[in-house]
């Protein structure tokens, strides 16, 4: 029997994962990381955690780095997170996030341990979703990505009803917070801020006024952790049921870089929602959990951390 203090992370090297690797570690687990470092960084694995370099497509290293570490519960975070990559590499993404997802649920299995998954809230409710959107709303991914998370949760959840085990989805909302990368399509705060630090001026796809759920990393790092508690399946939105168009987080960035600029706005992109926010009443009843940091807290929070950055590598 595996003991009960022993947590491994796919994706641990990224953004989300690294806060959830800190999280236990401070709570006296110990931690194993899978990260194919594909966009995760080596460095982010925190000092304490073993590390496994490899890809959780390829079932049989994942099976070997889950039987070595003999973990009681799995947090699945490794994913290709891109939705504008889901829509032009769609069997690229359904390779990742469902065949990837089902070696989870399959290593999981064998080790005898909880799953606790890291789904999509708005690419997963859709466009007619309510605002803020429970977790009994019916599914309308409107992307590939959207589809390959529903198609992930519904194993774990076939699985967690077939062999008996409280593995847990949390759909989340947009993450943000420090150590996000600000070099690809996702993070539009790691986006904004590094370019304001740079002093360069950040681009809004379409008008600016679509809304999304920013919640914090720490925040979201304490649900995983509180997570690994239940002791039967379950589903929880993750967010604070806010709304904050994209217009409104570029005035409040720019106000904290000290500068005075306007947007330059460029075309749309395919598959990306109007607005979209969670109600996380349920985690909040179960769990206890409530988002503890608002966003201008959390906005200085992670710019001080890029400048910082910034300051530390020029």
């Amino acid at each position: 029997m595996a003991d009960r203090k022993r947590a491994l992370i796919t994706g641990g090297a990224g953004f989300i994962g690294s806060h959830v690797a800190d999280a236990y570690l401070g709570e006296g687990w110990a931690v194993a990381v899978v990260d194919d470092l594909s966009s995760g960084r080596r460095e982010l694995v925190p000092d304490g955690a073993e590390f496994f370099e490899l890809d959780i497509v390829d079932g049989g290293a994942l099976e070997g780095a889950v039987s070595a570490f003999r973990p009681s519960v799995i947090l699945h975070l490794a994913a290709q997170a891109s939705v504008t990559f889901s829509v032009r590499f769609p069997a690229r993404d359904q390779l990742v996030n469902v065949a990837g997802t089902l070696n989870v649920a399959e290593a999981a299995r064998r080790a005898d341990a909880q799953v606790v998954f890291a789904s999509t809230g708005g690419a997963i409710y859709g466009e007619r979703a309510p605002l803020p959107t429970p977790e009994d709303h019916p599914p309308e991914p409107l992307s590939p990505y959207g589809a390959a998370k529903l198609a992930g949760e519904a194993y774990l959840s076939t699985w967690a009803r077939l062999y008996r085990k409280p593995h847990v989805i949390l759909r989340l909302a947009n993450v943000y917070g420090p150590r996000q990368n600000p070099h690809g399509e996702a993070g539009v705060v790691a986006i904004f801020s590094e370019r304001l630090l740079a002093g360069k001026t950040p681009h809004i796809f379409g008008d600016g006024r679509q809304t999304r759920d920013y919640t914090y990393v720490g925040d979201v790092a304490d649900a995983f952790l509180r997570a690994a508690g239940v002791e039967r399946p379950a589903l929880y939105n993750v967010g604070t049921g806010v709304q904050t168009s994209v217009v409104d987080l570029f005035k409040a960035l720019v106000g904290l870089s000290g500068r005075e600029l306007d947007p330059d706005y460029a075309p749309p992109r395919p598959g990306e929602l109007a607005r979209s926010a969670l109600l996380a009443q349920a985690l909040e009843r179960d769990l206890g959990w409530r988002p503890k940091t608002d966003l201008l807290q959390g906005l200085r929070q992670t710019f001080e951390s890029y400048a910082k950055n910034l300051a530390t590598t020029s």
